[in-house]
């Protein structure tokens, strides 16, 4: 198949994805609008850095980690609306890092974002662990099994149908080839605008998708950054849903990831609110079990009372009827 040709619909069968082409030339990479596509062949390739550039396959969505390292090589060189930085210009990667891929495009299970700070991530190329030296151990790839997506929509002035809500968004994950058989739960939270879905990874669907990718992938949507050729005409969450005459669009999107193991980190890597905020409630049951220990005690004293005053009581009736 051409990788580059543009095609006006992807249609998801419990067998195949089939994509239909409007073009018999060779001209964008609809699944990636950064790959450049070019050759007889039209080969499609992602620029991850000066002398990386792995061949991406159009028919489906290019991996997190590729994509993560290509915003770096993009961000460090000022390709596209960002100017190249002032040398010597710090740059604040808190929540980005420019990942080691391998070469099926997973991530490396430990990451050091070129310093020699390293730590380990799971398969979302999320960080799970504290950072340390380059000696960092990371044995496994630990694999995340569960994503819960948090969807904020924009106010509506029509009441919202959870159970059409349910429909469309279904549909609209199928986008970014999300067979519904990953889809756990959907919920509405009305008062706050949130559509909660859970994806969790189903070794039963035919046709698997690399969830965090296509988290990622509906993450960037939602935040105006589309990873999408501009040309796939396609109703997705970047640009709104129709929704009963209406249009769903969304202005926040939050992604949780939750592993087959439980993450690393220890308490010297806390920040201080957290410390605090742990200090407070560990305060809190202590004093709760103090008062909860004398009121017992208190009560246990009262009977013991009780019973003495009983005893004397029996003792003088005795000897009123003993006198008489």
């Amino acid at each position: 198949m051409e990788q580059g040709r543009d095609f006006s619909e992807t249609v998801i069968s419990p067998h195949r994805k089939r994509l239909i082409p409007v073009s018999t030339e060779c001209s964008v990479c609809m699944t990636n609008q950064f790959a450049k596509c070019q050759g007889s062949n039209c080969e499609c390739t992602l620029q991850l850095s000066t002398d990386n550039t792995p061949i991406v396959n159009c028919s489906t969505l290019t991996s997190k980690c590729w994509m993560m390292k290509n915003e770096m090589y993009r961000i460090k060189n000022g390709i596209g609306t960002r100017r190249k930085p002032t040398e010597h210009a710090m740059l604040d990667n808190d929540g980005i890092y420019d990942p080691d891929c391998r070469d099926d495009g997973k991530f490396h299970p430990k990451q050091c974002n070129g310093t020699s700070t390293c730590w380990c991530v799971n398969s979302a190329g999320v960080r799970r662990t504290d950072k340390g030296d380059e000696n960092q151990q990371c044995p496994e790839l630990v694999t995340t099994f569960w994503f819960q997506i948090q969807l904020r929509h924009k106010a509506m002035d029509k009441e919202m149908d959870e159970a059409k809500l349910k429909e469309v968004i279904t549909k609209s994950f199928a986008a970014y080839q999300v067979d519904p058989g990953y889809i756990e739960k959907i919920e509405y939270l009305k008062e706050d605008r949130y559509i909660l879905v859970d994806l969790k990874q189903n070794r039963t669907v035919q046709t698997p998708t690399d969830l965090a990718t296509a988290a990622y992938y509906i993450e960037k949507d939602v935040k105006g950054s589309s990873l999408f050729s501009s040309t796939y005409n396609r109703s997705i969450l970047d640009d709104g849903i129709p929704f009963n005459g209406d249009k769903l669009s969304f202005e926040q999107a939050y992604v949780y990831y939750i592993d087959e193991k439980n993450p690393e980190f220890s308490m010297k890597q806390m920040t201080p609110g957290i410390i605090a905020v742990i200090v407070v409630v560990c305060l809190a049951i202590v004093a709760g079990l103090v008062v909860l220990f004398v009121t017992r005690r208190k009560a246990a004293k009262s009977h013991i009372y009780q019973k003495a005053e009983g005893r004397e009581l029996d003792e003088i009736q005795k000897q009123q009827l003993t006198t008489s």
